[in-house]
């Protein structure tokens, strides 16, 4: 079928398809098209296999060199057993190789962990399908599975029905369904059966139903033109098998950092074993095997003094904080790195429909009696006042009638479940109006009570008809009979002759243009409208007239407004982000002028007159054409899952870090595409939730406000992580660097080979005293108010601004290690003393420099003892690190020796005094200079430093 079976004759349709209307498919063509087209299923993306998941752990540049390492300390602990017969040494490069492999499981484990909680969109939506339909088969009906239905068949379809495959209506009576999944728009879509000749958006195609779809009125007949993946959902779960996983900003630095590490690391190496050798020769004439082990031990050590190695790990646990905060904060993470994305995100493309508004239908305003209301609260909850146009409360005789009759000709209702929520029933147009009446203290049940005063009963109903575009009901009160009408305003207005205002039933011809003033005035400000009449009319017409004959003659009562309220939370949250540097951008199915009048309420824009895109515009545009005017739009109507996709990828194109927001089915391609998906956790659906980055638990956008705040912090800490991470590893690489180049002959017992740290006291550093207190920076608040910060680069470097910080603060800190292993060595130290004096030399030095590395500022801008669990972390670093200088068993495995009660005294309190002379240093520069601190107050000199 060429043409869309919306655009054709249902007798066409049903031809192109070789079936039957009255008869259906035969079951040997039905088996003959299930073998053609498959079940009726999404199809499944087989899973990728625990082992290759482990395996892709393994392919990162940092845990290649460790592996390298492992290799040289096989290759030196061979060399000692077969060779030299140097068991000691041999042991010593074997417990080297021992902990790196510890290290690099550790690691591991940590990344196949989070690769096992992948995404599981596609199974969510496989389950979808998992119902039973209707069909005629050899002109019966019958029951079979919905994987079983195939294009062809004819299938009936009643209030309640999922509708399991696309389908062309061929008859309905009164049929309505719900496409919010598919258009994010709750509001029923009345069906008919009629050709549309013109080429419209899916929410616009009234004879077509959709797969996941639910039947929520009347009765149907429908053939089916689409199955499995042929479906408008099985191409959103096509959308996205499409969708590549991105890595985050953070993943995008750090992997970048590790490469540029691995061949530091690769050139430190080779460079080592180069001096080494070439000392080697220079001391001896000849270069021999032994020489050649020797240099390796060098080598190992330093290979792994150039990796932060605690990297992975403390950025997974650091992540991991920052994810139990969110959850504090209803904001449930599901991966981690999306943590720190949150902190990059400068655009956040947001549906509308049960994202910025409540998904719940609600009467703010009405037209009654001449006069226009006001109407308190928002959603299902039957509380709040009716108000007049200045705000005082209002005397409910003035709009009874209207009140009445709007809840009369009404077939919906409120109750309350177990925990006093309120719950709606039916049509969210009709709840709407039964929930004004519950606040003016009207309720249907009450009034039709055989109990009471009142003598009304409802005598027949003519249900709402797509052709006559109204509903009535025939009531009897206290012996007179009406008709209560309601329907579109132009619809109603063409069937009245009155309009009761102040001064009375006017008749329309004198009215009209007030009554169409006023519902302009409602269209203006997003509010559709529903426009309700009466008509006293004889017991005979009562009883027997046609809806033709009822519903003329009548007298309007009055115009209610109704809209999908915005969330109240949604304008503060917004007007911060927008503080933070954070675009909103609204993308919804709904039509452009009510988008335009949410995005108004809500502060996404600001004029009245805002461009709007609409998806036809869309379609008529390139991807260039839209990369071009994407930077200005904050506005989309009448998108399709396609059309959002294509709007975050042109935002990515210009850089911006795109989160996107949602709580339908359609939502889901494009929360995958986004750097960060943000799901509805209360009213979305589990596809949307497995397809999401982060769920809001409370479905609150604040939540979203919350997160980025959050993010940003996370990000400072990591970035606090870095900068102490790698400060100790280019004090330690310098340190080591340092005895390979100055260190040109023996001193005292110490030979000139002599490494100044060992390879497991440069791990003990790396994994325990430096590890431990970078946990503890993930704890830390943030330094300055981050939300008047704009978004930070996610192209620029996470050194960016702090790499001068890091060599200089890690030069001293390396050049002290070595004068204090160069004197022990001159103190007649056994090389075992000497690297001791070196190892504890830098313990300490990095101890007192994490509290530096807190601040983008100095030691001195941030109370010590403001982060408890980072002052436990020092504690229990130090301890530990001076436990393994005195146990033996310690003493064996690391090469370390117990030293005198004076030495560890100079060891704990020596190196503090490079860290406190350089911050001083940089707070006499601040305060000659105030412009160039970090975070500078607006009217300050200069720009803000960034560290």
């Amino acid at each position: 079928m060429t043409t869309p079976a919306y655009r054709n004759h249902k007798q066409a349709v049903l031809q192109a398809l070789h079936t039957d209307r009255a008869n259906g498919l035969t079951s040997t063509d039905a088996a003959a098209r299930l073998n053609q087209y498959g079940e009726n299923a999404l199809a499944a993306t087989p899973p990728v296999p625990a082992w290759r998941q482990f395996l892709a752990t393994l392919k990162e540049p940092l845990v290649i060199i460790l592996f390298v390492a492992v290799v040289l300390a096989w290759a030196s602990a061979g060399y000692d057993f077969l060779v030299t017969g140097n068991q000691a040494h041999g042991m010593a490069a074997i417990y080297e190789s021992i902990a790196i492999l510890l290290l690099i499981g550790v690691n591991s484990a940590l990344g196949f962990w989070q690769a096992q909680r992948a995404q599981k969109s596609l199974a969510a939506l496989k389950t979808m399908a998992d119902h039973h339909a209707t069909v005629r088969r050899d002109g019966e009906w019958l029951t079979v599975p919905a994987t079983a239905l195939v294009p062809g068949d004819i299938i009936s379809l009643k209030t309640g029905d999922f509708i399991e495959a696309d389908v062309r209506f061929l008859h309905v009576a009164e049929l309505q369904t719900t496409e919010a999944h598919l258009t994010g728009e709750a509001e029923p879509i009345q069906k008919q059966t009629h050709a549309i000749t013109a080429e419209v958006q899916l929410g616009d195609r009234t004879n077509m139903g959709y797969s996941g779809s639910t039947v929520v009125a009347g009765n149907g007949l429908a053939v089916v033109v689409a199955t499995g993946m042929h479906t408008e959902l099985g191409q959103i779960a096509d959308l996205l098998n499409q969708v590549k996983q991105k890595k985050t900003p953070i993943e995008q630095t750090i992997h970048a950092l590790s490469k540029k590490l691995m061949v530091v690391a690769i050139a430190i190496v080779f460079l080592t074993l180069g001096l080494e050798l070439f000392k080697a020769y220079a001391a001896t004439g000849t270069l021999s095997i032994t020489a050649a082990a020797e240099a390796l031990s060098t080598a190992i050590a330093l290979a792994v003094a150039a990796i932060p190695d605690a990297l992975p790990a403390v950025l997974s646990i650091v992540l991991t904080i920052g994810a139990t905060k969110l959850a504090a904060a209803r904001g449930l993470i599901k991966s981690l790195n999306a943590v720190e994305t949150l902190g990059a995100t400068s655009f956040i493309a947001s549906d509308k429909t049960g994202t910025l508004t409540k998904n719940e239908m609600t009467v703010t305003r009405f037209f009654a009696g001449g006069r226009t209301y006001q109407v308190e609260g928002n959603g299902y909850e039957p509380a709040g006042e009716i108000l007049d146009a200045a705000g005082e409360p209002t005397d409910a005789t003035a709009y009874r009638r209207f009140m009445l009759a709007a809840v009369l000709n009404n077939e919906a209702a409120i109750t309350k479940d177990d925990d006093g929520t309120a719950k709606p029933y039916g049509n969210p147009t009709d709840v709407a109006l039964v929930v004004m009446g519950h606040k003016a203290g009207i309720d249907r049940d009450q009034l039709l009570a055989k109990d009471n005063d009142l003598d009304i009963e409802i005598v027949r109903v003519l249900p709402f008809d797509s052709t006559r575009k109204m509903m009535s009901v025939v009531i009897k009160d206290a012996g007179q009979y009406q008709v209560l009408t309601k329907g579109a305003p132009d619809v109603l207005l063409n069937h009245t002759d009155t309009v009761a205002l102040e001064r009375g039933l006017t008749p329309i011809e004198s009215a009209r243009a007030q009554v169409e003033q006023q519902v302009l005035a409602f269209a203006d400000d997003a509010l559709r409208t529903i426009a309700v009449g009466l008509r006293n009319i004889p017991e005979a017409l009562a009883k027997q007239g046609t809806a033709a004959e009822l519903e003329h003659h009548l007298t309007l009562l009055g115009v209610a407004g109704i809209i999908d309220p915005p969330r109240p939370e949604v304008r503060d949250s917004v007007r911060t982000l927008h503080q933070a540097g954070v675009q909103v951008v609204m993308i919804t199915g709904d039509h452009a002028a009510t988008a335009r009048a949410i995005a108004l309420r809500l502060g996404i824009v600001t004029d009245s007159a805002a461009r709007v895109i609409e998806g036809a515009m869309l379609e008529g545009m390139d991807d260039q054409a839209l990369y071009d005017i994407v930077p200005a739009i904050r506005v989309y109507a009448r998108v399709t899952p396609a059309h959002k996709q294509r709007i975050v990828h042109a935002l990515q194109r210009h850089g911006e870090v795109v989160a996107m927001t949602g709580d339908g089915i359609n939502d889901a391609p494009a929360l995958r595409a986004a750097d960060i998906g943000i799901a509805m956790g209360i009213n979305g659906t589990e596809v949307t939730k497995d397809a999401a980055d982060l769920i809001l638990l409370d479905d609150q956008f604040t939540t979203i406000e919350r997160s980025v705040a959050a993010g940003r912090t996370i990000f400072g800490n990591i970035k606090n992580f870095m900068r102490h991470e790698l400060t100790t590893n280019v004090a330690e690489v310098l340190a080591l660097l340092f005895g390979v180049v100055l260190m040109t002959q023996g001193v005292g017992q110490v030979s000139a080979t002599t490494p100044t740290l060992t390879a497991l006291m440069v791990l003990w550093v790396n994994m325990v005293s430096d590890a431990l207190p970078s946990f503890a920076l993930g704890y830390d608040v943030p330094e300055a108010n981050l939300m008047q910060q704009p978004p930070r680069d996610p192209r620029a470097s996470i050194l960016h601004g702090m790499l001068g910080r890091i060599l200089v603060r890690g030069t001293v800190m390396g050049g002290l290690v070595y004068v204090a292993f160069l004197w022990g060595a001159h103190a007649g130290m056994s090389a075992a003393e000497a690297q001791t004096l070196g190892f504890l030399t830098l313990v300490f030095g990095q101890l007192w420099h994490v509290f530096d590395a807190r601040s983008t500022r100095t030691l001195f801008a941030r109370n010590p003892f403001s982060n408890g669990k980072l002052v436990f972390a020092v504690a229990f670093a130090a301890i530990a690190s001076v436990l393994v200088t005195l146990l033996p068993f310690f003493n064996t495995v690391m090469g370390t020796a117990p030293l005198s009660g004076q030495l560890y005294l100079a060891v704990a309190f020596l190196p503090a005094i490079p860290t406190f002379v350089l911050s001083g240093l940089k707070e006499l520069i601040w305060a000659l200079w105030p412009a160039r601190r970090p975070y500078a107050k607006p009217g300050q000199p200069g720009v803000p430093a960034r560290d």
